[in-house]
């Protein structure tokens, strides 16, 4: 290719969309790769933006900033999320759903898929508490996790009381919001005095800030009828 074809490829490629830009049919994009607007600090009216940075296209905490978990402006009942994360060496984070404000934390209302650095963190040595996990209450199985550093494909598909957990393209965690089974394993966690957790039919989708770096990338949610 001579010079000036190769100017001429550059040109249209840095014209053209990147995938964190394009939403498929009836998804709506939450992160774009440059704009947080669809986000704010839980129980806040702004983005945190001393505890959060676009990075490379990504959503990056920063580490010794303000520890605040973001959440949706908008709030879901049935749906489809999809996205990608990563985490440092140790890192911890997760991603709610059913988040209600009225308690004083996400995770007060919200069960978690866990985002973890299963190797490097303690939380990795507990299946409950693995990356993938319905946090401290189902494992996951037959996930594939990627290595530090490296993206992870997650999606969670609540539909009425059903909720799926996918990592990489497996499923990887299902359970039912609100079965005998559910309740038992709660009664039993350290969610057992938060009356409100995984009681809500509608609620903010929550990124948490747990202290290490994690990064969020091509956000996006298909909202249910």
């Amino acid at each position: 290719m001579n010079a000036q074809r190769l100017a001429l490829a550059g040109v249209l490629s840095a014209a053209l969309p990147t995938a964190a830009s394009v939403a498929q049919p009836g998804f709506k994009v939450l992160f774009d790769g440059t704009s947080t607007e669809a986000w704010r600090g839980f129980r806040r009216d702004a983005f945190p933006a001393r505890g959060w940075v676009v990075e490379r296209g990504a959503l990056k905490t920063i580490v010794g900033g303000d520890l605040r978990d973001i959440v949706t402006k908008d709030t879901f009942k049935d749906f489809e999320l999809e996205l990608e994360w990563k985490v440092s060496p140790g890192g911890n984070s997760g991603v709610f759903y059913g988040v209600s404000e009225t308690e004083g934390e996400t995770y007060f209302t919200g069960p978690e898929m866990q985002v973890l650095d299963d190797l490097g963190h303690a939380d990795g040595k507990d299946p409950k508490t693995s990356a993938g996990s319905l946090y401290a209450l189902v494992a996951p199985t037959g996930k594939a996790l990627k290595p530090v550093g490296a993206f992870n494909q997650a999606r969670i598909v609540k539909k009425g009381s059903h909720v799926e957990h996918w990592l990489n393209g497996k499923k990887v965690v299902q359970y039912e919001l609100g079965s005998t089974a559910l309740a038992k394993l709660i009664a039993e966690s350290k969610f057992k005095d938060m009356k409100r957790f995984a009681k809500e039919s509608e609620g903010h989708i929550a990124l948490q800030h747990h202290g290490q770096e994690v990064w969020f990338r091509n956000v996006k949610v298909r909202a249910g009828s």
